[in-house]
């Protein structure tokens, strides 16, 4: 496996590195405020940023008080690797535009497996930059669009996911996969047991009623 794609996926797998991605994903801080927030001691959050900033995914402003920022396009990087490798295994080719996990996929077709509406279009193009979330929508209406768009683009097999696979999928589109894992559990698209995540029989059937 290429050394950066599995530098990236280390970085990720860990739950408090994941939490600092989503906090400087939404604004920069520094590795204090981290610490505070977190509740930890600074030198174990400075050591979980080192290896962010080693991996690519967050980096330094150089700002002493804002000085922490995530690099979008980094993690843009790991989903497009992560695309390939995949395509590699299957014996499919890689998709131009690295869709994960269906390869070659664009929005329209995934917005037809999603029976959206032409408001649901315009809520994900709102939300959507280069295929990761900017925030997690929270309203209630919108976040349910993002959901079955998750849905169609992380659980895509009949089989059951283990907890860390489905991290490493969420985090391609958004660092917060705990919230995210939440969401889809708790609004029935996917079911948990024993840490082991699957796609729910009603998700098929399409969006949930209002």
């Amino acid at each position: 496996m290429d050394p950066e794609l599995l530098a990236g996926l280390r970085a990720l797998v860990d739950t408090n590195r994941l939490r600092i991605v989503a906090r400087v994903g939404a604004r920069p801080a520094s590795v204090e405020d981290l610490a505070m927030e977190l509740r930890q001691p600074v030198p174990s959050v400075a050591r979980q940023v080192d290896v962010l900033v080693a991996a690519g995914l967050v980096e330094r402003t150089g700002d002493r008080h804002d000085g922490l920022r995530a690099r979008w396009d980094r993690v843009g990087e790991l989903a497009r690797s992560l695309s390939r490798l995949e395509a590699d295994e299957s014996g499919v080719a890689a998709a131009a535009d690295g869709a994960w996990p269906h390869e070659g996929e664009s929005l329209a077709e995934t917005l037809e497996r999603m029976r959206a509406t032409p408001e649901d279009a315009k809520v994900l193009r709102g939300y959507l930059v280069d295929g990761q979330l900017l925030t997690i929508p929270a309203q209630h209406r919108k976040r349910q669009v993002v959901l079955r768009f998750l849905l169609e683009r992380v659980f895509t097999e009949d089989r059951g996911y283990p907890e860390k696979e489905v991290n490493q999928r969420l985090a391609l589109f958004h660092p917060d996969v705990a919230a995210l894992r939440r969401y889809l559990v708790d609004d029935g698209y996917v079911t948990r047991e024993a840490g082991v995540y699957r796609r729910a029989a009603a998700s098929r059937l399409g969006p949930p009623s209002a």
